[in-house]
């Protein structure tokens, strides 16, 4: 399976999500059967330029948020290790990081 496939699914489903659409509704608005959503989902078919143009439109997304695969998609345990390898790489910059963090979670 292609790992451009698998982003692009993970993206897919993720936007979905953000929009609070179940499977069976976005594939009604893209008019593609449920089935074929689920594989684009999991990585295991891709999408036609036409399906990617109604996604892009009901999703209310470009096509380069879907195929900017380099940060959005980490495993959260990724995610740790390179937040703390940017902090190690930037130490001078420790307090700065500091308060955005805390700023954030406060």
């Amino acid at each position: 399976m292609s790992e451009i496939k698998k982003k692009l699914g993970k993206k897919i489903k993720y936007y979905r999500e953000l929009k609070g659409l179940t499977q069976e509704r976005l594939a009604e608005m893209l008019d593609i059967n449920c089935r074929s959503l689920s594989f684009i989902e999991c990585g295991t078919n891709f999408v036609t330029s036409e399906t990617l143009d109604k996604l892009c439109k009901t999703l209310e997304v470009t096509p380069k948020q879907l195929f900017d695969f380099d940060y959005h998609f980490l495993e959260p345990q990724d995610m740790k290790k390179e937040i703390l390898s940017l902090i190690d790489n930037n130490s001078e910059k420790l307090s700065d990081i500091y308060k955005i963090i805390k700023g954030l979670l406060d």
